[in-house]
């Protein structure tokens, strides 16, 4: 099975997309992750971090699982501990849960920059809380079923040269943007998307059906 998720501290939505999403994976939570495994009807086989943003009164529903605690003082986040671990037990496929929103802006973007890096070292890697999903891009088309009228945008990390929007109101042909430029904000889907980027860094960031 190299199918995982990793449940992380940011809000989510329990809709039907995210479950059937989840259905089949092996599940692991990164400290104040685990909040979600209950209202998704999951059983995490391990709950890492160092535990400062854990539910406070922990039920018995969690006092069952594996765990690894973290000290609070390290050079990497609980979440990337927790996608570590999910390699070491053969994760090729990953799916990060609550890793979008939330109070703190910062995790969010680490996030985003953690799926950037692991798509980079060859992994297939997907960011969903119910509400919106994003995904790394590359040479390889990303084609994603979307409804019309559907936004969406592509957030980039870095200049980019040959980005590809197709299947949507404004697209987009083998475009060369700078960094700086919002050009990709704010696009609507006319039905299926194919997004791809030649070089540079960039995600598709697409509001979710419920």
């Amino acid at each position: 099975m190299v199918r995982f998720a990793v449940l992380l501290a940011g809000p989510v939505a329990p809709t039907p997309a995210l479950r059937h999403a989840l259905n089949g994976r092996r599940v692991i939570a990164a400290d104040g992750g685990i909040r979600h495994a209950e209202p998704l009807g999951l059983k995490p086989e391990l709950w890492i971090g160092d535990f400062d943003s854990s539910p406070g009164g922990v039920s018995a529903t969690f006092s069952g699982f594996e765990r690894e605690v973290l000290p609070r003082e390290k050079d990497r986040t609980d979440g990337e501990a927790a996608v570590e671990a999910a390699l070491a037990r053969g994760a090729r496929d990953l799916l990060l849960v609550g890793a979008l929103r939330g109070p703190r802006s910062d995790h969010a973007f680490s996030n985003l920059v953690l799926a950037l890096r692991y798509r980079a070292a060859g992994l297939s890697i997907e960011l969903f809380d119910g509400c919106e999903r994003a995904l790394p891009l590359g040479p390889a088309p990303c084609r994603i079923a979307c409804e019309a009228g559907t936004p969406f945008s592509i957030l980039r990390f870095s200049d980019v040269a040959g980005l590809t929007v197709r299947g949507a109101k404004w697209p987009l042909e083998g475009a060369d943007l700078p960094f700086h430029s919002i050009l990709t904000q704010s696009n609507e889907a006319l039905g299926p998307l194919e997004v791809s980027v030649e070089t540079g860094e960039a995600m598709l960031l697409v509001q979710a059906r419920p």
